[in-house]
This record gives C-alpha cells, sequence and structure tokens, in this order.
C-alpha cells in the first residue's frame, strides 16, 4: 500500500473529492513530521508511536580501502507498534 492508496480509502470513507482526501493525508503526514522535527512524540492510538532517536558520532571502516572514517552524530525517526497492532497482525 501506497500514499495513493490511502488518499483512495479516505476518499472512499469520507465521499468528499478525491482533492479533499488527498489534503487529510497530507496535512496527517506533514503533522507527524513537524512533531517529529521539533523533538516530540506522535502517538496514534492503536498504531504505535513516532520518535526520534539520538544516534552519537562514532568511528567507521570504508569497506573498499579500510580506512578509518568518522561518521557524524545524527537523529533517526523510530517507530514503536501498539499492542492492538501487534496483535491484529499476529
Amino acid at each position: 500500500m501506497n500514499k495513493a492508496d490511502i488518499v483512495d480509502k479516505v476518499h472512499g470513507v469520507l465521499g468528499s473529492t478525491k482533492a479533499d482526501a488527498e489534503r487529510a493525508v497530507e496535512t496527517m503526514i506533514d503533522s507527524i513530521v513537524q512533531s517529529l522535527k521539533s523533538g516530540e512524540e506522535v502517538s496514534v492510538a492503536g498504531l504505535g508511536i513516532f520518535a526520534t532517536k539520538a544516534r552519537p558520532a562514532r568511528q567507521g571502516r570504508n569497506p573498499r580501502t579500510g580506512e578509518t572514517i568518522h561518521i557524524a552524530a545524527t537523529r533517526t525517526a523510530k517507530f514503536r507498534p501498539a499492542k492492538a497492532l501487534k496483535d491484529a497482525i499476529k
């Protein structure tokens, strides 16, 4: 399933125009992204929790040359599924 499929499902449920359904999906995605950018967790009941995780800087290795390189610290997105989701896909 991709974003277009989700828009089609929302369009079918709402019965409004497809453009309205697309705006609703875009707004939801943008809200999640903006909350994660500001460091907040996003909890969707029955689905799970979106959060960010800090990865510290570390030393890595170039596999081609064997040279040691520095990998910078970064933040990444993380998802923890809710119990209801885990039970639904068993």
